[in-house]
């Protein structure tokens, strides 16, 4: 299992972190450790600016490479919550000397993931989510306006990483991503309805 992560592909979100807007899929890539499945995410040591950022997340259910984008919708049939959490401080310092961001967002649990519902029971251009800390809405967005759309970040990412069964392809965030201190509570939300819920030790 892997995990595919889309970055800059909501144009607020590009345009908070002063990012040129993409022209094609940005994606990197995080290996198993990063998955977290727990309720809780112990900050680490090596940074003092850990950021949220909530993305809805696709499942692959079906093994495939090289997939057009019209018959992409054939290789998942459930989408999620997931936070891909970013040490800030340290993609900063990587972007600054030109060098992989890994440090920053591949470390272990860096990767929650929540519940998934079948797709369904959900209009693919009209997914609402959002991230509440603590009671308060920090994050809020809508698959509508996703700058490449599910099936295109497939047949995009198909092209290079063939895809498995079971990995997990995390599309993107909107704006509004900022850091997270010990004693929060993150719960994450899809059409109004608790997927994740997450507190930070």
């Amino acid at each position: 299992m892997k995990i595919i992560c889309i970055g800059r592909n909501y144009a607020a979100h590009a345009k908070e972190l002063k990012n040129e807007l993409p022209t094609e899929p940005v994606f990197f890539m995080k290996p198993d450790t990063a998955l977290l499945k727990e309720k809780e995410f112990y900050l680490p040591d090596f940074s003092k600016d850990m950021h949220h950022e909530i993305e809805l997340v696709l499942k692959i259910s079906k093994a495939g490479k090289h997939i057009q984008e019209e018959f992409a919708h054939k290789y998942y049939e459930e989408i999620g919550l997931g936070i891909d959490f970013t040490a800030r401080d340290l993609q900063e310092q990587c972007k600054q000397k030109g060098l992989p961001w890994e440090k920053a967002k591949a470390f272990d649990n860096s990767a929650p993931i929540g519940n998934f519902a079948p797709k369904s029971q959900l209009d693919l251009n009209n997914i609402s989510f959002g991230l509440k800390i603590n009671g308060a809405y920090k994050q809020q967005g809508n698959s509508k306006d996703l700058i490449f759309s599910f099936d295109k970040i497939i047949a995009y990412v198909s092209q290079f990483v063939s895809l498995k069964v079971g990995d997990l392809i995390y599309t993107g965030t909107p704006e509004g991503v900022g850091p997270v201190k010990i004693g929060d509570v993150l719960e994450g939300e899809i059409n109004g309805k608790p997927f994740l819920n997450l507190e930070i030790k």
